[in-house]
């Protein structure tokens, strides 16, 4: 009897803290849907409720542009990470060479580096390369990451040395172990990372907000902000933006889930 009364109270608490976490989205979803002299009413009334605020985007701001720019920004950096962080982790697992703990020792340091202390000699650099509000400056100098190649490397230390000492003797190059051997089994690390740095570009807007000059090269999280004024705020069309950009992330949380619980499962701090 006891059980089952610590199994309700504790569905109880779930089910609360569910709704608790839920309630500010829905709202935000019927917000988007209201016209603006509708925005502090409580009361909802669904008659007034309508798609206007997503078409006035659509019709008004430079959106498809500022969409295309998020994708293809999100889309080269993640994969470039998944190549990048892949090889370099795969590297500091499996391959001997001079100063190999040294180098996993100082990506340890460097992760604890906040990034505003590097975000001025960045932006310098990225200035006089002439990077400045160009896909190359949203892009390239965010293709590695530290955190990546650590769980990467976790992943592959996991990974039994037999098989690949057996696709060796089967004639296979470190190439050809690395990709058809080893990556297809680190799957659950490569959808952990990929959700990660998927969400985080698609996301992101303080990087973009510094290189992104121009209305052209905004990503959707810089071109919302431009709806906030010193002394006004357009929230129904601001909260129908981030509807749309809230979209693909709960997209592929949803369909690579039980990969990304996986993933984080296995990557433990295996030596």
């Amino acid at each position: 009897m006891g059980k089952r009364i610590l199994k309700v109270l504790f569905y109880l608490l779930v089910i609360g803290y569910a709704i608790i976490s839920i309630g500010p989205f829905l709202w935000s979803v019927i917000t988007s849907l209201k016209p603006t002299s509708e925005i502090n009413n409580l009361a909802i009334d669904f008659s007034k409720l309508s798609f206007k605020n997503y078409v006035f985007l659509w019709k008004k701001f430079p959106f498809a542009r500022w969409m295309f720019n998020s994708i293809w920004v999100a889309l080269v950096v993640t994969f470039g990470n998944l190549l990048f962080n892949s090889m370099a982790g795969y590297a500091l697992a499996r391959i001997e060479f001079p100063g190999k703990k040294a180098l996993f020792l100082a990506i340890l340091a460097f992760m604890m580096v906040p990034g505003q202390v590097v975000m001025v000699p960045t932006f310098i650099l990225l200035t006089k390369l002439g990077w400045v509000n160009t896909y190359k400056g949203l892009t390239i100098p965010f293709l590695t990451s530290l955190f990546g190649i650590f769980l990467m490397r976790q992943f592959f230390l996991s990974i039994p040395k037999s098989l690949e000492e057996s696709a060796m003797i089967d004639g296979l190059s470190r190439f050809g172990i690395f990709f058809r051997i080893v990556l297809p089994l680190a799957r659950p690390a490569l959808t952990t990372q990929f959700i990660l740095m998927f969400t985080g570009n698609w996301n992101s807007f303080l990087w973009p907000s510094l290189l992104a000059t121009s209305d052209k090269m905004y990503t959707l999280p810089v071109g919302l902000n431009s709806f906030y004024g010193q002394y006004f705020q357009f929230w129904d069309q601001v909260l129908a933006g981030v509807m749309i950009l809230s979209i693909p992330s709960i997209i592929i949380f949803l369909i690579f889930q039980k990969n990304f619980i996986k993933g984080i499962a296995t990557t433990g701090m295996k030596e």
